[in-house]
């Protein structure tokens, strides 16, 4: 755990962990979710798919087609895996909507450890939605376990905010909701960090706290313009330090 927590604080850099300021009001139930109402908890949302556009371009995480991720991950055991994240070609309709289909891959010396397909897509006013995934865990080369799979409008699955397009300190909303609870909640935290990790330093970094509320498992996750995801640190349930290692930009 020390090399870990030692590891994180060379990382980032900008007057140490953020703070959260006050939490703004939930929206009503039943509206779109925008920036000055994001979904909260279990609320339904009911998304146009008239409303949404084919291209994601959200600053802090834009998705081009080919565009690719690698990121190291190190536990407090010092394990690493390795963590490749590819925007493919394909499209998954979920509520009427087509969503961008991105390809996670995670290996452990050598062996894929997990594998899922994350459905995303973005609305007119820029909000970066997520509509679900299919996941499947391994072990020895065996699917273990594919409880983490989840569709937007199935068996009570709402869609969930990713980014908000405008994001500001305190903005509060819930990433994924399915199985009758919110699994993964969100709140931004800061807009001007650093953070420091192998593939360069990158400044002006959006923070969020990330967190599963039926465990006490806690991150502060990193988004970098033009970039997406660079870093995120596990602050509660467990320790752990994700890097991005390489960034490459898809095609136009």
């Amino acid at each position: 755990m020390a090399v870990v927590l030692l590891a994180a604080s060379t990382a980032l850099c900008g007057g140490g962990q953020p703070q959260a300021t006050s939490e703004p009001a939930p929206n009503s139930a039943g509206h779109a979710a925008q920036p000055s109402g994001l979904p909260r908890g279990g609320e339904p949302v009911w998304l146009d798919p008239a409303e949404f556009t084919a291209r994601i371009d959200h600053p802090y995480w834009p998705m081009t087609p080919g565009s690719r991720w690698v990121f190291r991950e190190t536990d407090a055991r010092g394990t690493r895996q390795r963590i490749d994240v590819t925007v493919t070609r394909q499209t998954k309709t979920i509520l009427g909507i087509q969503a961008s289909v991105v390809h996670d891959v995670v290996t452990e010396d050598g062996q894929v450890r997990e594998e899922s397909y994350d459905w995303y897509a973005q609305d007119i006013q820029g909000n970066l939605w997520y509509l679900g995934e299919d996941t499947k865990e391994y072990e020895n080369g065996r699917v273990t376990t594919t409880k983490g799979s989840w569709q937007a409008g199935v068996d009570g699955a709402q869609p969930g905010i990713l980014i908000p397009a405008a994001p500001n300190p305190g903005m509060a909303y819930r990433q994924e909701y399915h199985k009758g609870h919110a699994e993964d909640a969100a709140q931004v935290l800061s807009l001007d960090k650093r953070a420091n990790v192998p593939s360069g330093l990158f400044d002006q970094v959006l923070v969020t706290a990330e967190s599963t509320p039926l465990e006490p498992r806690r991150e502060h996750k990193f988004y970098a313009r033009g970039v997406g995801p660079v870093m995120a640190i596990t602050i509660a349930g467990g320790s752990g330090l994700e890097e991005l290692l390489h960034f490459e930009h898809g095609w136009s």
